[in-house]
């Protein structure tokens, strides 16, 4: 039986890079949800439909097929059976994917393809509902947060390091906004599921966050 790993937890949490490190350092496969939704999106742009059309849209989730692989170290995303890992990650690949992320149909053709995934295979998934919704029988949930203010500090430093200039302030509206959003929204609101481990990273950092899910691994006897 197949190994699942499931990280929750509000934006700026640092989520997917500790799922990243897991992964490798646990030889399991990271899955991009993110990456998923954009692969969906990719889709809907190559068959001209836009992002307001729901039915056009839920009649083409019947027609996709997502996967990921792991080729040389690297995440590979297979659309239908085509690599699109590069295609995807452009800005307006990364707006229709915001876009149509909204509609029932899409998030439950992903939830299914993710649960595909975890049933074939060791996964660590990260995103908003995955020990809610998408893996509820997970043998290992993590409900990964930090303050606010860690948060948008960290944002800050990784903003400023890339050149760009911004305002700490700004960052922490925007992620406060950001949190309300995600846990009032209709569908698979972010919430800490009633099994998960509450991990908070606010004093901690990558190294002794990743030691201490692989210690509750350990305690339950998965690695």
């Amino acid at each position: 039986m197949s190994i699942n790993i499931a990280i929750d937890g509000p934006a700026g949490a640092g989520k997917s890079t500790i799922a990243k490190r897991l992964a490798a350092d646990l030889s399991y496969v990271y899955v991009d949800t993110g990456a998923m939704y954009r692969a969906m999106a990719l889709y809907f742009m190559e068959q001209g439909i836009d992002a307001s059309e729901e039915e056009k849209i839920n009649a083409g989730c019947d027609k996709i097929e997502i996967t990921i692989a792991y080729e040389d170290g690297e995440q590979k995303v297979y659309l239908n059976g085509s690599d699109v890992s590069g295609r995807i990650r452009t800005e307006e690949v990364g707006n229709m994917a915001s876009l149509t992320s909204v509609y029932v149909k899409v998030r439950a053709k992903l939830v299914e393809l993710q649960q595909a995934l975890a049933k074939k295979t060791n996964v660590i998934m990260d995103g908003r509902d995955i020990g809610t919704c998408v893996l509820p029988d997970a043998q290992v949930k993590i409900y990964l947060t930090a303050s606010v203010e860690t948060r948008a500090k960290r944002r800050y430093d990784e903003l400023l390091a890339k050149g760009i200039n911004c305002d700490l302030d700004e960052i922490k509206k925007d992620i406060e906004k950001r949190d309300y959003q995600d846990t009032h929204r209709e569908i698979s609101p972010l919430r800490q599921a009633e099994d998960a481990h509450l991990l908070d990273s606010s004093a901690l950092d990558i190294d002794e966050v990743v030691s201490a899910i692989k210690k509750i691994c350990k305690e339950k006897n998965l690695i």
